[in-house]
């Protein structure tokens, strides 16, 4: 099993438009665990009309609650919480879930042993049966935190179950940006796909995407996507990539066929012969050669 990391370094640069369709490409020839790994923002489930197997709730740090009956309102407390996250409501304190950071400070600074640390509901994982393959997606509630631990959570299961099943893909949509989503993406991969676009800000975060890739020892190529939007800036980036040793794998013209796919809900590659769908299937081939590279 081969697993690929779709990355981007920034949003709105093509990148799940690009996953579904190489998602398509790949079942094709094999079969293919699909994971979204944007937690906070997840939207490779429009294009591939999950069904839902089962869900499980989850959770990430602790949160302070103080139990009424045992409150003094002796207000040490509300002064030891440096996120004022404690107010008095009434007669007695409350805790404000979205402020606590959950240091437990209060909890050891209680006198009565009013405050309890509680598990913390961050959101649900969620399997699901696509036209591709089984999709591993998440979504965190408002507010929540800790999406690099429910990346992590949702590549284990999936890997799981591909080693299960014997699958020659595992396909992980990534976050924008380099942070914890990102990391919890890229880390063990066999190759990240870094999907950038010709503009300042996409030159710009295509290099933070290619130190993420480097630090971890992850390999990495690089797809332009609206490449003909801004030729120079295009160039720009195959110059940068030529420099460092970066192989541009695509250049995927600006083409409205792909918001048609987007509004069939289905993969740009689904929708016969066109230009988009000429590009990716040689950057499919290219992927796959660079894939088997010993």
């Amino acid at each position: 099993m081969r697993q690929v990391v779709m990355l981007s370094g920034k949003g709105g640069t093509g990148k799940t438009t690009v996953t579904a369709a190489l998602a398509h490409l790949a079942s094709q020839n094999g079969s293919v665990i699909l994971v979204d790994a944007d937690v906070d923002a997840p939207n490779l489930e429009l294009l591939l009309q999950p069904r839902t197997i089962s869900n499980s709730p989850f959770f990430a740090g602790r949160k302070a609650t103080i139990d009424a009956s045992l409150c003094n309102a002796c207000r040490q407390c509300e002064e030891v919480c440096r996120y004022g996250a404690i107010a008095r409501c009434v007669k007695v304190y409350r805790v404000a879930p979205l402020d606590c950071e959950g240091c437990a400070s209060c909890f050891y600074t209680c006198p009565t042993g009013a405050i309890r640390m509680q598990d913390h509901l961050a959101g649900y994982c969620f399997r699901s049966d696509t036209r591709f393959g089984s999709l591993f997606h998440a979504r965190l509630l408002p507010g929540a935190e800790n999406s690099g631990k429910m990346v992590s959570a949702l590549r284990q299961d999936a890997l799981a179950l591909a080693q299960e099943q014997g699958a020659d893909w595992a396909m992980i949509d990534g976050a924008p940006g380099i942070g914890c989503p990102v990391i919890a993406a890229v880390t063990g991969a066999d190759m990240a796909l870094i999907i950038s676009e010709p503009t300042v800000s996409g030159v710009h975060d295509l290099k933070r995407a290619l130190q993420v890739c480097e630090h971890f020892g992850v390999p990495a190529a690089v797809g332009i996507n609206k490449a003909d939007i801004n030729p120079s800036k295009a160039d720009e980036i195959s110059e940068y990539c030529t420099q460092h040793d970066i192989q541009v794998i695509a250049r995927i013209p600006y083409d409205n066929i792909v918001t048609d796919a987007m509004q069939r809900g289905c993969a740009v590659t689904e929708l016969g012969e066109n230009a988009v769908a000429r590009e990716i299937s040689l950057l499919w081939l290219a992927l796959c050669d660079r894939v088997q590279e010993p």
